[in-house]
């Protein structure tokens, strides 16, 4: 089971201590748990949301985001951030797209990009509770987690060393198909027609913005994995609401 700490320790804010350093074959396993790890994240969600039964419905929206943001520790919206300065900064050169990701601060454009998608999320979430359709909070963050699993299998990693090279290099790819199948079809069991929706929104926004990174990066960075997870929360989420 130490893959499965390593990848909550990696995507959670949750105290987790590992025995040591881990082999680089036990970081590519790791990837294999993000889903699972998604499901961890929707459980602590929904128990949340029935916590949170009877509050107002604004405070209730926000206080679930709150929660979602806390889980994961802000991880991938600073790589949404640094995505969204690098993008407008880089004026479509790769090397300079590149160096404005790894420069921590954070721009207008970032900060903009930022509002944007916790307003639509939050939206998103007032209207799911008012529809009393909460059963997003438990599949929206499997799929935003497995979509990282699908970018690592299907996509170059472009910054040579470091823990991103070392999941890429080390993912057992058959397994994970298979991991990503299971995700789909337990999506499309549990959550029937809405499911549906989900699964195929995340796919055409998941190919859409591989797409991108592929044409500016030639590959994915850990920023570029942050922003994409985000995003297709985002789209989801919205998507949800509409359905």
């Amino acid at each position: 089971m130490l893959p499965f700490w390593i990848a909550l320790q990696f995507l959670s804010s949750l105290p987790v201590r590992l025995p040591g350093m881990p082999e680089p074959a036990q970081l590519g396993r790791s990837l294999l748990f993000y889903p699972l790890v998604g499901l961890l994240f929707g459980g602590l969600l929904c128990g949340l949301d029935t916590l949170l039964s009877g509050a107002p419905l604004l405070l209730h929206a926000a206080l679930l985001l709150t929660a979602w943001v806390l889980l994961s520790g802000g991880l991938h919206l600073d790589g949404l951030a640094d995505s969204a300065d690098a993008w407008l900064g880089g004026f479509g050169d790769r090397e300079r797209t590149l160096l404005i990701m790894k420069d921590p601060r954070s721009g207008p454009i970032a900060v903009i990009t930022l509002v944007l998608v916790l307003l639509l999320k939050f939206s998103a979430l007032l209207a799911l509770i008012e529809q009393q359709q909460t059963l997003a909070l438990l599949i929206v963050p499997v799929l935003g987690r497995g979509a990282l699993l699908a970018l690592f299998l299907t996509t170059p990693y472009v910054r040579a060393g470091g823990l991103g090279q070392a999941l890429a290099d080390h993912l057992p790819r058959r397994v994970g198909w298979q991991v990503l199948c299971a995700v789909a079809l337990a999506s499309g069991l549990v959550a029937g027609w809405a499911g549906l929706v989900a699964l195929l929104v995340a796919a055409l926004g998941f190919i859409g913005l591989r797409r991108i990174m592929l044409r500016r990066l030639g590959g994915c960075t850990g920023d570029t994995a942050g922003a994409l997870l985000e995003l297709l929360e985002m789209a989801v989420l919205v998507a949800w609401a509409l359905s």
